[in-house]
Protein backbone atom coordinates (compact mmCIF):
# COMPACT_ATOMS: atom_id res chain seq x y z
CA UNK A 1 0.00 0.00 0.00
CA UNK A 2 2.57 2.43 0.93
CA UNK A 3 4.60 1.91 -2.47
CA UNK A 4 1.43 2.64 -4.05
CA UNK A 5 0.94 5.91 -3.17
CA UNK A 6 4.77 6.72 -3.21
CA UNK A 7 4.81 6.21 -6.75
CA UNK A 8 1.09 7.85 -7.66
CA UNK A 9 2.92 10.83 -5.52
CA UNK A 10 6.45 10.55 -7.37
CA UNK A 11 3.78 10.70 -10.82
CA UNK A 12 1.91 13.18 -9.97
CA UNK A 13 4.98 15.99 -8.84
CA UNK A 14 6.15 16.51 -12.57
CA UNK A 15 2.43 17.10 -13.55
CA UNK A 16 2.43 19.85 -10.46
CA UNK A 17 5.31 21.17 -12.03
CA UNK A 18 4.47 21.08 -15.25
CA UNK A 19 0.78 22.74 -14.54
CA UNK A 20 3.00 25.68 -12.60
CA UNK A 21 5.71 25.96 -15.30
CA UNK A 22 2.92 26.44 -18.42
CA UNK A 23 1.08 29.34 -16.62
CA UNK A 24 3.32 31.92 -16.67
CA UNK A 25 4.36 31.12 -20.61
CA UNK A 26 0.37 31.05 -21.44
CA UNK A 27 0.58 35.14 -19.89
CA UNK A 28 3.60 35.95 -22.03
CA UNK A 29 1.68 36.47 -25.22
CA UNK A 30 -0.29 39.28 -23.64
CA UNK A 31 3.04 41.01 -22.26
CA UNK A 32 5.26 40.95 -25.12
CA UNK A 33 3.52 44.10 -27.70
CA UNK A 34 3.71 46.69 -24.55
CA UNK A 35 7.32 44.99 -24.24
CA UNK A 36 7.92 45.26 -28.34
CA UNK A 37 6.40 49.26 -28.87
CA UNK A 38 8.72 50.29 -25.66
CA UNK A 39 12.12 48.17 -27.25
CA UNK A 40 11.37 49.40 -30.90
CA UNK A 41 12.12 53.38 -29.38
CA UNK A 42 14.78 51.83 -27.72
CA UNK A 43 16.58 50.37 -30.56
CA UNK A 44 16.76 54.08 -32.25
CA UNK A 45 18.48 55.48 -28.94
CA UNK A 46 20.70 52.48 -28.66
CA UNK A 47 22.03 52.95 -31.86
CA UNK A 48 23.01 56.55 -31.26
CA UNK A 49 24.96 55.38 -28.18
CA UNK A 50 28.23 53.53 -28.83
CA UNK A 51 29.64 51.11 -26.75
CA UNK A 52 32.07 52.06 -24.44
CA UNK A 53 35.97 51.26 -24.54
CA UNK A 54 37.42 49.18 -21.95
CA UNK A 55 40.32 52.05 -22.32
CA UNK A 56 37.94 54.83 -21.82
CA UNK A 57 36.04 53.06 -18.56
CA UNK A 58 39.24 52.36 -17.17
CA UNK A 59 40.23 56.15 -17.60
CA UNK A 60 36.92 57.77 -16.12
CA UNK A 61 37.70 54.79 -12.67
CA UNK A 62 41.15 55.83 -12.57
CA UNK A 63 39.82 59.88 -12.39
CA UNK A 64 36.67 59.45 -10.17
CA UNK A 65 37.90 60.34 -6.27
CA UNK A 66 37.59 57.70 -4.20
CA UNK A 67 34.62 57.56 -1.53
CA UNK A 68 36.78 58.61 1.40
CA UNK A 69 35.32 58.90 5.03
CA UNK A 70 36.06 61.94 7.07
CA UNK A 71 34.88 60.13 10.16
CA UNK A 72 37.59 57.95 10.71
CA UNK A 73 40.14 59.06 13.15
CA UNK A 74 43.80 57.32 13.66
CA UNK A 75 45.27 56.76 16.52
CA UNK A 76 49.01 57.20 17.60
CA UNK A 77 49.22 53.09 17.29
CA UNK A 78 47.12 53.12 13.77
CA UNK A 79 49.59 56.19 12.25
CA UNK A 80 52.97 53.86 14.07
CA UNK A 81 51.88 50.67 12.36
CA UNK A 82 51.21 52.68 8.60
CA UNK A 83 54.94 54.27 8.48
CA UNK A 84 55.59 50.39 7.97
CA UNK A 85 53.24 49.85 4.92
CA UNK A 86 55.10 48.97 1.86
CA UNK A 87 54.27 51.86 -0.81
CA UNK A 88 54.88 51.54 -4.93
CA UNK A 89 54.21 48.98 -6.91
CA UNK A 90 54.52 45.44 -5.37
CA UNK A 91 54.56 42.54 -7.85
CA UNK A 92 51.80 39.15 -7.02
CA UNK A 93 51.22 36.27 -8.28
CA UNK A 94 49.52 35.51 -11.57
CA UNK A 95 50.72 39.11 -13.28
CA UNK A 96 49.08 40.87 -10.74
CA UNK A 97 50.25 44.15 -9.34
CA UNK A 98 49.22 46.10 -6.50
CA UNK A 99 50.19 49.75 -5.92
CA UNK A 100 50.03 51.38 -2.90
CA UNK A 101 50.57 54.93 -2.60
CA UNK A 102 50.25 57.34 0.45
CA UNK A 103 47.42 59.89 0.73
CA UNK A 104 49.19 63.31 1.33
CA UNK A 105 45.89 65.35 2.27
CA UNK A 106 45.15 62.48 5.07
CA UNK A 107 48.55 61.09 6.99
CA UNK A 108 48.13 57.42 7.48
CA UNK A 109 45.77 56.92 4.39
CA UNK A 110 46.40 54.99 1.67
CA UNK A 111 45.13 54.07 -2.12
CA UNK A 112 45.32 50.67 -2.87
CA UNK A 113 44.77 50.08 -6.60
CA UNK A 114 44.89 46.50 -8.26
CA UNK A 115 46.35 46.51 -12.18
CA UNK A 116 42.66 44.41 -12.58
CA UNK A 117 40.93 48.44 -12.12
CA UNK A 118 39.97 48.05 -8.40
CA UNK A 119 40.98 51.19 -5.69
CA UNK A 120 40.33 51.53 -2.30
CA UNK A 121 41.28 53.90 0.41
CA UNK A 122 42.56 51.82 3.21
CA UNK A 123 43.65 52.98 6.51
CA UNK A 124 45.31 51.25 9.31
CA UNK A 125 43.45 48.97 11.70
CA UNK A 126 45.41 47.21 14.76
CA UNK A 127 46.37 43.50 15.03
CA UNK A 128 46.65 40.74 17.50
CA UNK A 129 49.23 38.95 15.35
CA UNK A 130 51.81 41.99 14.96
CA UNK A 131 50.75 41.79 10.98
CA UNK A 132 49.68 44.88 9.22
CA UNK A 133 46.38 45.40 8.36
CA UNK A 134 45.17 47.55 5.79
CA UNK A 135 40.86 48.25 5.19
CA UNK A 136 38.14 49.92 3.43
CA UNK A 137 35.35 49.43 5.61
CA UNK A 138 32.70 50.55 3.21
CA UNK A 139 33.81 48.86 0.09
CA UNK A 140 34.96 45.43 2.33
CA UNK A 141 38.55 45.14 1.30
CA UNK A 142 41.58 44.23 3.04
CA UNK A 143 45.30 44.48 2.69
CA UNK A 144 47.10 42.07 4.75
CA UNK A 145 51.08 42.44 5.08
CA UNK A 146 52.70 39.69 6.79
CA UNK A 147 56.75 39.33 6.84
CA UNK A 148 57.21 37.64 3.57
CA UNK A 149 53.91 38.24 1.44
CA UNK A 150 51.06 40.33 1.69
CA UNK A 151 47.30 39.75 -0.02
CA UNK A 152 44.62 42.07 -1.26
CA UNK A 153 41.20 40.73 -0.22
CA UNK A 154 37.73 41.18 -1.17
CA UNK A 155 35.44 40.47 2.00
CA UNK A 156 32.29 40.98 0.33
CA UNK A 157 33.06 38.47 -2.37
CA UNK A 158 35.19 36.16 0.18
CA UNK A 159 37.69 35.76 -2.20
CA UNK A 160 41.28 37.13 -2.69
CA UNK A 161 41.83 40.18 -5.42
CA UNK A 162 45.76 39.35 -5.48
CA UNK A 163 47.58 36.68 -3.41
CA UNK A 164 51.52 36.44 -2.89
CA UNK A 165 52.38 40.30 -3.12
CA UNK A 166 55.98 40.39 -2.43
CA UNK A 167 57.75 44.03 -1.68
CA UNK A 168 61.45 43.76 -2.22
CA UNK A 169 62.32 43.52 1.49
CA UNK A 170 59.57 40.91 1.64
CA UNK A 171 61.49 38.94 -1.02
CA UNK A 172 64.66 39.25 1.29
CA UNK A 173 62.89 37.88 4.38
CA UNK A 174 61.25 35.18 2.57
CA UNK A 175 64.43 33.75 1.02
CA UNK A 176 66.03 34.23 4.62
CA UNK A 177 62.83 32.00 6.27
CA UNK A 178 63.85 29.29 3.49
CA UNK A 179 67.53 29.33 4.54
CA UNK A 180 66.80 29.82 8.66
CA UNK A 181 63.43 28.44 9.02
CA UNK A 182 61.42 29.63 12.58
CA UNK A 183 60.80 26.58 15.18
CA UNK A 184 57.38 25.61 15.54
CA UNK A 185 55.88 25.78 19.20
CA UNK A 186 55.54 21.77 18.90
CA UNK A 187 59.49 21.26 17.62
CA UNK A 188 61.77 20.16 20.10
CA UNK A 189 64.81 22.30 20.40
CA UNK A 190 67.99 21.92 19.52
CA UNK A 191 70.66 21.25 21.62
CA UNK A 192 73.82 22.31 21.06
CA UNK A 193 76.53 20.99 23.21
CA UNK A 194 80.00 22.83 23.33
Amino acid sequence: MKFLITTALALALPLTALAQTAAPAAAAPKAAPKAAATQSGNDAAQQKKAPIRRSAAKAVEENTPIDTDTSIILSDEDLEIAKRVYVGSIPCELGASVTITANEKRPGFFTVAVNKGARFSMHPVGSRTGAIRLEDPRAGALWLQLGNKSMLMSQKLGQRLADECMSPAQVTYADELKKNPIPGILDTPKIVIK
